[in-house]
């Protein structure tokens, strides 16, 4: 960790001089980088038969395999409500599996009254902030896609890029919406030639080069001051009871 720079300590008396980190380029250099295929989970937010948000992240899907990526793609079916069942849930705990499993996520949901859809919300909110001192997203990477009945809109992806904050992931500049989703795709259901099309060549491209660029660093791109302080003060009051 690297201290404040001395002569400066006194210009900031609310600050905790041990614990405060200055970022270095160094850091930011990994010896020896992670080698095996980049690991990304994708989950859609509709159990529609034709599901356009479905055929959305297969196509997408099959961007990131010919890329050299390692893709799973999480069904909804069968996923309870939160807090509707036990955490031991086969479909919570295969959701969960995947998503400690993954190094970068691609969130795709239908725009419904405006939102992003229930069963998309679901998987989010099945998947925890932390489990132990583990933060199951923290770091990971993730692109947001959504898909529209009507005109483009952005409603839905908005909404995933504050979840995607929430929940400390690395979301990319780009995102995809496909205006007309029935248009876009044909009867083989895939999708035809379009600029939303190439949209998410972009979006996948865009990902996949994040992924490979952070997923060794996303525990210190994410580390925070507050939090080591924190830990550090839990510590303390752990050890002072012992001593009691």
């Amino acid at each position: 960790m690297s201290a404040i720079p001395e002569g400066t300590q006194g210009v900031f008396p609310a600050l905790d001089a041990g614990l405060f980190d200055v970022p270095t380029q160094e850091r930011l250099v990994v010896p020896q980088p992670s080698r095996h295929r980049p690991r990304f989970l994708m989950l859609y937010g509709s159990l529609r038969e034709r599901s356009f948000s479905r055929l959305l992240t297969h196509e997408a899907a099959r961007l990131l395999e010919a890329m050299g990526g390692e893709v799973r793609i999480f069904d909804p079916a069968g996923l309870p409500l939160p807090d509707g069942a036990p955490d031991s849930h086969p479909k919570v705990q295969e959701l969960r599996e995947l998503a400690a499993w993954s190094e970068g996520m691609v969130w795709t949901s239908p725009e419904r009254h405006g939102a992003m859809t229930g069963i998309m919300k679901a998987q989010i909110d099945w998947i925890p902030l932390s489990v132990g001192a583990v933060r199951p997203t923290q770091g990971k990477t993730l692109a947001v896609m959504e898909v529209s009945g009507g005109s483009q809109s952005f409603n839905a992806v908005n909404q995933m890029r504050v979840l995607g904050r929430w929940m400390r992931m690395l979301t990319i500049p780009n995102q995809s919406s496909v205006a007309k989703a029935f248009a876009e795709f044909d009867a083989h259901d895939r999708m035809k030639p379009s600029a939303f099309y190439d949209r998410v060549v972009d979006v996948m491209e865009e990902l996949f080069k994040f992924t490979l660029l952070t997923r060794d660093l996303g525990p210190y791109l994410v580390d925070r001051y507050s939090e080591r302080k924190e830990s550090a003060e839990a510590l303390s009051k752990r050890v002072n009871q012992r001593a009691i």
